[in-house]
């Protein structure tokens, strides 16, 4: 029942999967990103309080959602790693730090300029915005965190263990705007309803399925690279790397 779990940690199986998905994971997600644009520019009327300062939403709310996706994904990493030992779950979680980061980054800078128009200033005190800005700031600790210790073990294990205390601030996020006086709109997507009008929702979506395997992808690269460099010494990245530094004909 577990064997496919096992296989998939595996790093060699990993690296020859991740090989063959990144491509199409990349080239999906670049299709939906231009079509999902065109759709949220072009397509997308107005907004009639907003007018077309709301279209920085097709990149705003992407790049908000996958900050929180990869961090989530992240931290189950590091623990999957803790408890079962694996250490491809570490390279994973490893991997996505930077991802993370870039995705939160991406999201506050979009979102200040959206309140610059929206609120007359870049920045508010929020509790959305807030919990977000300590979203990058744990990412940054991560990251450094890891870079401090020479010992990856070591590294692994520190960092796991502040990913998974930081999962506590993910769901501040989500409600964040529900449970304290906020002037951040409320969610798009309720339990029973939408609150985004038709032609202005399908491009949303299509860039959230764009943003998403536009993740994957990049986490499949980033992982081969953290792989290789934890597997250096083992028989079959050292065949790897053979094979690819060898000459065209030479057997």
């Amino acid at each position: 029942m577990w064997g496919w779990f096992y296989r998939l940690a595996s790093p060699p199986h990993f690296f020859r999967m991740s090989e063959v998905l990144a491509p199409w994971l990349l080239g999906a997600a670049f299709v939906l990103i231009a079509v999902g644009t065109w759709g949220g520019l072009v397509v997308a009327p107005a907004d009639y309080q907003q007018g077309d300062g709301f279209r920085i939403i097709y990149v705003h709310v992407p790049s908000a959602y996958l900050a929180t996706i990869v961090y989530v994904t992240m931290a189950v990493a590091a623990g999957i790693g803790i408890v079962w030992r694996i250490k491809l779950a570490h390279a994973v979680a490893a991997s996505c730090a930077i991802i993370g980061a870039s995705f939160t980054f991406a999201a506050l800078v979009t979102g200040a300029i959206w309140g610059k128009r929206m609120w007359g200033t870049y920045w508010e005190w929020d509790p959305r915005l807030t919990s977000f800005l300590v979203l990058f700031l744990i990412y940054l600790g991560y990251i450094s965190l890891r870079a401090s210790i020479d010992d990856v073990g070591k590294a692994d294990r520190a960092s796991a263990v502040l990913a998974l205390a930081g999962l506590v601030n993910i769901p501040i996020i989500k409600f964040s705007v529900e449970w304290w006086a906020s002037i951040h709109q409320g969610p798009i997507f309720k339990m029973t309803q939408v609150t985004v009008a038709g032609p202005m929702l399908w491009p949303l979506l299509v860039n959230l399925a764009g943003f998403t395997l536009f993740f994957l992808g990049i986490l499949c690269i980033r992982v081969r690279a953290e792989v290789l460099e934890r597997e250096f010494h083992a028989r079959w990245a050292r065949d790897l790397l053979l094979r690819d530094v060898r000459p065209a004909g030479v057997n």
